[in-house]
């Protein structure tokens, strides 16, 4: 039977996950800490958070390997008993009927007011310049959103690598980029092009075209390609 004296709520304050969560979002968290919410306590030995960290590394797969494991698979792991096993997999089945009603309902983009329809109220009133690709199918259908970089853009956090890894990943034939300005104003900056103009050079290289740069301000956005700033794919 499984002990249940050490869980989330032994942790420092400023440490617990779901508190993370709360204030920064669940894309802040590791693998290891989301599961640590899902089990909510640990063992006697070891935190929910410490048995999420060796779930993740149980396999040299890593977080792969949850996705068509047993609940015996997962039994087999010190910690994990059966319930914990269901809560998981629980998870994890909802996740894969999110996934595929998704590819059913996937949002097309046809210009930049649908880009801004996308992401606008998400965005607008962002505090921090934050910096996101739109990864795109061949019939220009969004598969994922993806956040790059926090902070005022310039070449060194805005980096193709990092852009294109992400697209290359998710087997995309295009990609949008998208940040906002906290400012509300979205006019460009003359960073914003340069940086703009790189991106689309690295993708020519790749074979990833990049159809447009839209920036987000407060109810209205700017589209590079409308403003003919960059010579876009």
């Amino acid at each position: 039977m499984e002990a249940y004296q050490v869980g989330i709520k032994a942790m420092p304050f400023s440490e617990r996950p779901r508190e993370r969560m709360q204030q920064e979002g669940p894309q802040a968290l590791s693998s290891a800490e989301l599961i640590g919410i899902l089990l909510s306590s640990g063992t006697q030995n070891m935190s929910a958070v410490e048995l999420g960290r060796l779930i993740v590394s149980h396999q040299p797969e890593g977080l792969a390997f949850l996705k068509n494991c047993s609940i015996e698979e997962l039994c087999s792991i010190k910690g994990v008993g059966k319930a914990k096993a269901c809560q998981i997999l629980a998870a994890i089945e909802l996740g894969k009927r999110i996934s595929v009603m998704d590819r059913h309902q996937r949002y097309k983009i046809r210009n930049p007011e649908d880009i801004s329809r996308l992401v606008m109220e998400d965005l607008r009133f962002l505090q921090k310049e934050k910096f996101y690709i739109l990864l795109l199918n061949t019939k220009h259908e969004v598969l994922h959103m993806e956040e790059i970089s926090v902070g005022s853009l310039n070449a060194s956090i805005v980096h193709p690598r990092e852009v294109f890894l992400a697209a290359i990943k998710k087997s995309c034939s295009a990609i949008i980029l998208v940040h906002n300005h906290p400012s509300g104003d979205p006019t460009p900056s003359k960073e914003d092009i340069l940086i703009t103009k790189r991106l689309i050079d690295a993708g020519q290289i790749i074979g990833i075209s990049v159809l447009d740069h839209v920036i987000i301000g407060d109810s209205v956005f700017s589209s590079l390609r409308e403003l003919d700033a960059c010579s876009f794919n």
